[in-house]
């Protein structure tokens, strides 16, 4: 059995992405369900909707899953109460330093795993305690590094550099992603997109289907100002862009980004005026299926292939 599996409990190395308005309790439950690890995205949830998510994913599988739990959120300290109390294993953590919490979560008992997007940070990462690292490209939707690597140069580099499991994210969507992956270094690999527009993420129909019919060229790394993030181009992509283009202050672009703008556009559906994040694979993505359909898609093409080479 691989590093990553045996970690997790799980049958296949490969991971859903906790991705803000879509991976709720039903993606979650799904995937760990099909033999992967399924993760709820706390990032966009209150405190009291996060507990009832993590209730509902213990009653509809059996199987080990985990929640990404970005460490700037604002109610940080109650998520963290409400996973310890509800008994949740695997902890994902993202978007701040593992070394405040990484610690504590150790001596509780629980399998912890840090996002990255640089060898540096991996490093730091590695230092402060964590199990394993995801390693995350520029081509990943959501918030991702400044430095624009991409995953077919971060591998590498991280593997070759930590000594822990290290889990591919960015431009995976399938079989011949995965297995590139794979022989970069990575030991399992992280799938944000694809399931982002499965029938059971809780993004907004609308959305999906925009990414379904989305072509090449659609999305483009935004704000970077503030935190860098893949926008799909629509209205509120335009107004990003003239404001950058103008030099506008960090202060400006917050007031233009707002409150919820990401929930309007992913989670309510509004394609014109919302924050529509998601991963430049997109452009290959051409359906939507139940999540174990596609994860099973992913295994057997990366098995496929494996035997092809």
């Amino acid at each position: 059995m691989d590093r990553i599996s045996e970690l997790f409990n799980i049958q296949y190395p490969i991971i859903q992405a906790g991705m803000v308005w879509c991976s709720g309790w039903r993606l979650a439950s799904a995937v760990s369900n099909a033999g992967g690890l399924g993760i709820i995205g706390a990032g966009s949830m209150y405190p009291e909707v996060f507990r009832e998510h993590v209730q509902k994913c213990k009653q509809a599988t059996d199987k080990p899953f985990g929640v990404n739990l970005p460490l700037l959120y604002p109610d940080l300290d109650k998520h963290i109460n409400i996973l310890l109390e509800e008994g949740v294993k695997i902890v994902f953590t993202s978007a701040g330093n593992p070394k405040k919490w990484t610690p504590m979560f150790k001596e509780k008992g629980l399998t912890v795993v840090h996002v990255v997007s640089s060898v540096k940070f991996a490093l730091k990462a590695q230092e402060a305690g964590v199990d394993a690292v995801v390693a995350e490209g520029f081509e990943a939707g959501g918030h991702n590094g400044r430095e624009e690597t991409t995953t077919m140069c971060l591998i590498p580099m991280v593997s070759e550099a930590l000594d822990i499991p290290v889990i591919a994210a960015g431009g995976i969507s399938d079989g011949r992603s995965m297995l590139a992956a794979m022989a970069l270094g990575a030991e399992g690999v992280q799938v944000g997109s694809r399931f982002a527009i499965s029938e059971e993420s809780s993004a907004h129909q609308n959305f999906k289907q925009k990414i379904v019919d989305l072509g090449e060229g659609g999305t483009k790394l935004s704000l970077k100002q503030l935190t860098p993030v893949r926008l799909v181009k629509n209205h509120f992509y335009e107004e990003v862009q003239e404001a950058e283009e103008r030099g506008a202050s960090s202060e400006e672009l917050r007031n233009l980004l707002g409150k919820g703008r990401s929930k309007k556009g992913i989670f309510e559906g509004d394609l014109d005026t919302g924050e529509l994040e998601i991963g430049q694979v997109s452009a290959s993505i051409h359906d939507i299926k139940p999540a174990a359909a596609i994860l099973k898609e992913i295994w057997e093409g990366y098995q496929q292939r494996r035997r092809e080479v």
